[in-house]
């Protein structure tokens, strides 16, 4: 068990360390003493529905929520696991059994003590409940015990070793036992306004305007938070998150909050720093995911042809300004024990090798020039994904699909994808983790489908021997009959398509030069900010 625990380790920091490395900025590195004071008003696009990773691990919640509540661990930069709520534990050699001490004199931000109590009810009646990831990474989860109000012992049935990587706030988002007991979890009006133990406090949530937290006076770790304030502003239009950077009424956006050209732009300026680091924790792909009960998108020959007449690296090129590569696989490049570059199936851009595909399949061209329609739902998260999606639309209407851009806003969308299943192809991307179980797994084990519940399965698709290999590297203990397990999963995913990987994403954020702190981390958004500060002038 130790074995694979290390394995598990070396391919966190693998993964790190391919996304970071020569991109790191020397503007970034600089250190000082940290400052007290300030308001840091930064970007949150699209607007969050929630502030619950619980019910919805979307990025502009997580962004928010992490800051309001800690979890029992956070991770290092070399992939460590670090203190918070647990300030020591005792992992058993056998892997069956994790205990935690936690931390006396927390308390949630109502006053109330934070206990073993909160800890248990937040695993077995919210996380086991109500979280899709939480559910298929704690399904080993035999029993949650608590012999004493700062101890929590998690007894599994078999070694999991994925769950080392999934005690962070994002992934088991605790729970104020003393609000939500005997309460449906899932409308509870704390979702919207938050009680966390972290370094701010939730004070106002203002719809279309901003989400305002305040430092938290009585936080655990002696002199943090630096900051007085964060204040999240919804900016929905790039061009207008490009105007509040350069006038100062913004300090911080993550995950391209401005376009391409005006990130370099700025940074020539000198007064802002454009970085790629803080997203090595969570290598990103986006991909096309067909629905299978479509009438056109359930026959192969109609997705293989999909793949074929869509230009990835020009895609990169025009939308996404080179920050990333094609994807040639479903598992990233940075995942390299797991990543399987060559024996898999390849879709090379070959317009009228999808156009032959697509006679094949029976659906020569009408008199119109086109072959039939579909509806093209791309996740609404800016314009980055409205031009994939008009990329895309040109890209298939040439080989004689006529495609019609959806046009939904989030709580629509996620709705529409996640709950009612009824689209015809979306357009969307997601983080693997420091490992496939953690962000690949949920797009493609049939049992991780549950209706309601976001970034899960929605096809119809099932393979058996997919789910098997799944299935058994979730306890698998020896690391190559693992990552065989894995290579199964490519091999089949690059041959049947049941989504269509595009390409994998660089991530940049774009930060106030005299901003510290906020590269510390291999997961940005995930991060509390408690050691965030403005470099005195």
């Amino acid at each position: 068990m130790s074995r694979l625990i290390r394995a598990l380790m070396v391919t966190a920091a693998l993964a790190m360390a391919g996304q970071a490395g020569a991109q790191q900025q020397a503007g970034a590195q600089q250190k000082d003493t940290p400052a007290y004071g300030g308001t840091l008003s930064a970007i949150v696009h699209p607007e969050p529905p929630i502030l619950s990773p619980l019910l919805n691990t979307a990025t502009p919640i997580v962004l928010v929520a992490t800051k309001i509540n800690d979890g029992l661990v956070d991770y290092a930069n070399d992939g460590a696991i670090i203190p918070k709520l647990a300030e020591s534990w005792d992992f058993s050699k056998d892997g069956l059994t994790l205990a935690f001490k936690l931390r006396k004199g927390v308390t949630w931000h109502d006053g109330k003590p934070f206990t073993a109590a909160d800890v248990k009810f937040s695993i077995e009646e919210g996380l086991l409940k109500y979280s899709s990831t939480g559910k298929r990474i704690f399904k080993t989860l035999a029993k949650v015990e608590t012999p004493d109000d700062y101890t929590v012992v998690l007894t599994l049935s078999q070694p999991t070793p994925v769950i080392y990587r999934n005690l962070n706030s994002q992934a088991l988002w605790l729970l104020p036992k003393h609000l939500y007991e005997g309460t449906d979890i899932r409308s509870n009006p704390w979702n919207a306004k938050p009680i966390g133990t972290g370094p701010f406090r939730f004070t106002e949530y203002v719809r279309g305007s901003h989400i305002a937290l305040d430092r938290n006076p009585n936080y655990w770790e002696a002199g943090k938070p630096y900051l007085d304030r964060i204040v999240f502003k919804v900016i929905p239009d790039a061009a207008g998150r490009a105007a509040a950077f350069e006038t100062g009424a913004v300090q911080f956006g993550q995950q391209h909050p401005i376009t391409f050209a005006d990130a370099e732009r700025l940074k020539k300026t000198g007064k802002f720093i454009v970085d790629t680091r803080g997203y090595e924790f969570s290598p990103t792909w986006f991909w096309l995911e067909p629905n299978h009960k479509n009438q056109y998108l359930q026959h192969l020959k109609v997705r293989q042809a999909i793949a074929h007449a869509i230009d990835r690296g020009l895609l990169l090129k025009t939308v996404w300004g080179g920050y990333g590569k094609p994807a040639v696989s479903p598992i990233p490049s940075a995942l390299k024990p797991f990543h399987l570059s060559e024996g898999l199936q390849q879709y090379a851009f070959d317009p009228k090798k999808a156009e032959q595909l697509l006679d094949e399949a029976g659906f020569p061209r009408k008199a119109d020039g086109f072959r039939f329609k579909l509806t093209h739902d791309f996740i609404p998260y800016g314009d980055d994904y409205r031009r994939t999606g008009e990329f895309v639309r040109q890209a298939l209407r040439r080989v004689g699909i006529d495609v019609t851009l959806g046009s939904q806003d989030l709580t629509t969308w996620l709705k529409s994808v996640f709950t009612d299943y009824n689209f015809d192809l979306i357009s969307s991307w997601g983080g693997s983790g420091a490992d496939p179980q953690m962000g690949i797994e949920t797009r493609f084990w049939s049992k991780a489908r549950q209706p309601g519940t976001a970034w899960t399965v929605v096809s119809e698709y099932k393979n058996d021997e997919l789910d098997a290999a799944l299935e058994d590297a979730q306890t698998q203990v020896d690391p190559q009959k693992r990552i065989e397990d894995y290579n199964t999963l490519q091999r089949i995913v690059q041959r049947d398509l049941p989504l269509i990987p595009l390409f994998e994403v660089d991530w940049f954020s774009v930060y106030d030069s005299r901003l510290r702190g906020l590269t510390d981390t291999p997961n940005q958004r995930a991060d509390n900010f408690a050691s965030v500060y403005f470099a005195s002038e």
